[in-house]
């Protein structure tokens, strides 16, 4: 029987994706490690590698199909001994169905005047039980086989990822290595559902032909349910100061006029300033390093700082990775080339997700202050504005300095009002004097 390529989730919270480019075509002979696909997810364009071996039979969904559902069928395989044939009159399978979570079967036999919560998380794809098949044998591909038996695997053991459950590559290698793979976090991903607006616009009195309608992509979904679930789950609250940055800008002069030319150039922005001084607060003070994880609080032994860098059609948040082991120069080049592959969606998954806390810096659009929405499951974020010349009190005398205002928004479930003040202090001294920065 013909084995289906289903469309893979590569991103916890992709639901869909547009498969841009065919890297195969019909009749080739495909190994598992190949090259099959580009698909263009909510982030990035990446390249998908096949999990099975055969021939690729027959293509389901033309390259550039937009809107194409995760475990969906996107292609069918040819096993060895069978022929064109078997494709040409099989039907297309229908996607994967997701396993009802666990509250929404507990609502359904529950009495009616208990009502299910109202945001029940909702599930993707589980990978199913190697269950056997009516001859007694376990359903998997021969790379599979050749893996699990070099691991020494009981492959009745494993739970498969694959099409209708069947044991793939990752699901041995995975147990091997005692980690869930991607597909297995893509699974257990819960994503809050966004509810389009219920009323027609004229229901608020806009008048048909006055608006152009622009369908949401994939992107701006994500955002929309990441943002949702933030505001309606997330107790938010802002802690503003005023950090005076003359010595910053004039430092900041300095170490640029020293940068060599060619190889080991460089050139440091006040965002990188504010990347290190952020890290190194996070470091003196690591209880602000949080995440809530329901009846705990999980401490973060690095500062993995994620920085909001827009792109067309949305915001993406690369991450500097153990920041606090990060010179400026080291996180400015870093910055740099995760920016740039950003905005062409080039970033691999690993370079985006995660974190432990947010930058957003809207200062060079001439913003003075904002208060931005915490990126779950981040406990805080830090909000930048721009560096501008204001009248200023010092000694007792009226004095202009250059001032830019933060904002730290804080998750009071795991950050409470004393403890992101003494943050924002400390993050205040390195910024007034980062001098302390390079030590």
């Amino acid at each position: 029987m013909p084995i289906p390529i289903l469309m893979p989730a590569l991103s916890p919270t992709m639901e869909e994706g547009t498969l841009t480019k065919w890297l195969v075509k019909e009749g080739d002979a495909i190994a598992p490690g190949d090259l099959i696909a580009e698909i263009e997810t909510d982030k990035a364009t990446m390249e998908v590698e096949a999990v099975e071996e055969g021939i690729l039979g027959r293509i389901l969904v033309a390259e550039g199909t937009e809107g194409v559902k995760v475990n969906a069928p996107i292609a069918l395989i040819l096993e060895e001994g069978e022929d064109a044939s078997a494709v040409q009159s099989a039907p297309a399978p229908a996607p994967a169905e997701a396993a009802p979570p666990p509250a929404a079967a507990e609502a359904a036999s529950a009495p009616q005047e208990r009502p299910a919560p109202a945001l029940a998380p909702q599930p993707t794809s589980v990978p199913t039980s190697a269950t056997p098949t009516s001859d007694g044998t376990i359903k998997a591909s021969p790379l599979a086989r050749r893996l699990a038996a070099q691991a020494g695997l009981d492959l009745a053991s494993l739970q498969g990822s694959g099409p209708h459950g069947r044991i793939v590559k990752r699901d041995v290698e995975g147990a091997a290595q005692g980690t869930v793979g991607l597909a297995g976090a893509a699974a257990t991903a819960q994503v809050i559902p966004f509810a389009p607006a219920a009323r027609a616009p004229q229901d608020f009195g806009i008048k048909p032909g006055t608006y152009d309608e622009v369908p949401l992509d994939s992107m701006r979904k994500v955002v929309a349910q990441r943002m949702t679930e933030s505001k309606q789950t997330v107790p938010h609250f802002p802690l503003t100061v005023d950090c005076q940055i003359d010595e910053l800008l004039a430092l900041r002069k300095q170490l640029n006029a020293k940068a060599p030319e060619g190889d080991g150039a460089y050139k440091i922005s006040l965002n990188d300033f504010v990347i290190r001084a952020s890290a190194l607060a996070l470091r003196k003070m690591p209880d602000v390093n949080a995440s809530f994880a329901g009846d705990k609080r999980l401490i973060h032994h690095h500062a993995d700082i994620a920085v909001a860098v827009a792109m067309e059609g949305g915001l993406i948040t690369p991450i500097i990775w153990q920041a606090e082991t990060k010179g400026l120069v080291d996180i400015s080049n870093e910055m740099k080339d995760k920016a740039a592959r950003a905005r062409q969606r080039k970033l691999m998954p690993e370079e985006y997700q995660g974190g432990t806390f947010s930058v957003s810096n809207l200062g060079m659009y001439g913003v003075k202050e904002f208060y931005a929405v915490i990126n779950p499951p981040h406990g805080a974020i830090l909000a930048v504005g721009q560096g501008e010349q204001r009248a200023v009190v010092k000694d007792g005398a009226l004095s202009i300095a250059t001032v830019m205002s933060c904002t730290l928004s804080c998750d009071h479930r795991v950050v409470d009002g004393a403890l992101g003040a003494r943050w924002m202090q400390v993050f205040k001294g390195y910024i007034e004097d980062p001098m302390t920065m390079l030590l």
